[in-house]
């Protein structure tokens, strides 16, 4: 038996979820999770359904098949294959606290994503990458080169088939049009002090200035500068006896858990840009073994 996530996105409309369930059921599927939401301020309604092909009926027949009520309800639906993993690229240039997470986590089975290579602008890490069996591509990126080196990382995107660009700490601000041309499809992590502390050394800013909370925010990338819809966030609790190095070590350990849930909650299909902001529903108990997270 096949297991299959359908989401569906649409304006909000009575008998919606009656059509859903009811072609599926009749389509021998099995609900196994389901989650919904209707923004009341925008009329949009959003929807992930997790589900068994219990006879048999293939992803191909079961999209056909559902034609004529997305038609019917002005529906954007998407299937996807449970077991099949997305194909990511990560992007790193000087600090490795969220490649060296996203690589572990990979290894160890709990983030199911092939990693289909690592682009940096450096080579602080092509020892890292290549012991663990990944293509490494340096593009070096210049004020005078950036065209170019676009065009090789574009090049490289549609060689290698990426679904999903990751931004592990790459210090480098990505074109309008590569941004337009992955919408959606590419994501940032970020210290949560932006705008209040900018420019070098975030950390001690907020250690001069006394912070109580520090924290990390991911995001989807847009052409508007790390103003992108908000994935995920989180913050822990800074005391006065805490130092600036402390700081930074607390820093960087949220940033990696923060960019390692929003990658599991879009990998797995259960996020859904909604204009500025984001959809992203939780995962249902158990996920870490529905979802095979280890």
């Amino acid at each position: 038996m096949s297991t299959y996530v359908l989401t569906v996105s649409c304006t909000s409309s009575r008998g919606i979820v009656a059509a859903l369930s009811s072609y599926l059921a009749e389509n021998g599927c099995n609900i196994i999770d389901s989650s919904q939401f209707d923004d009341l301020g925008t009329g949009k309604f959003f929807m992930r359904i997790s589900f068994i092909s219990e006879e048999g009926v293939r992803r191909e027949q079961l999209e056909a098949g559902l034609t004529p009520i997305a038609e019917r309800y002005k529906m954007h639906t998407e299937f996807y294959d449970d077991a099949q993993r997305m194909k990511v690229l990560l992007m790193v240039s000087r600090f490795g606290h969220c490649l060296n997470d996203l690589l572990y986590r990979w290894k160890i089975g709990a983030l199911p994503i092939d990693i289909v290579g690592v682009v940096s602008n450096h080579f602080d890490y092509q020892k890292v990458v290549v012991n663990h069996d990944i293509p490494f591509h340096h593009i070096k990126v210049t004020k005078e080169n950036k065209p170019e080196a676009e065009a090789k990382l574009l090049e490289l995107v549609k060689q290698s088939g990426t679904e999903l660009i990751v931004l592990a700490r790459y210090m480098q601000v990505l074109s309008d049009n590569l941004c337009k041309h992955m919408s959606g499809r590419i994501i940032n992590i970020h210290h949560s002090f932006l705008p209040s502390f900018k420019g070098a050394n975030p950390y001690k800013q907020a250690y001069e200035r006394g912070v109580k909370l520090i924290g990390a925010t991911a995001h989807y990338v847009t052409a508007d500068l790390d103003e992108g819809p908000i994935i995920e966030q989180d913050v822990a609790r800074i005391t006065h006896a805490q130092s600036a190095e402390d700081y930074v070590s607390i820093g960087r350990d949220v940033e990696s858990q923060v960019l390692a849930r929003a990658i599991h909650a879009h990998i797995h299909h259960r996020t859904f840009i909604n204009g500025n902001r984001t959809v992203v529903f939780p995962a249902s108990p158990g996920s870490y073994a529905s979802e095979r997270m280890g």
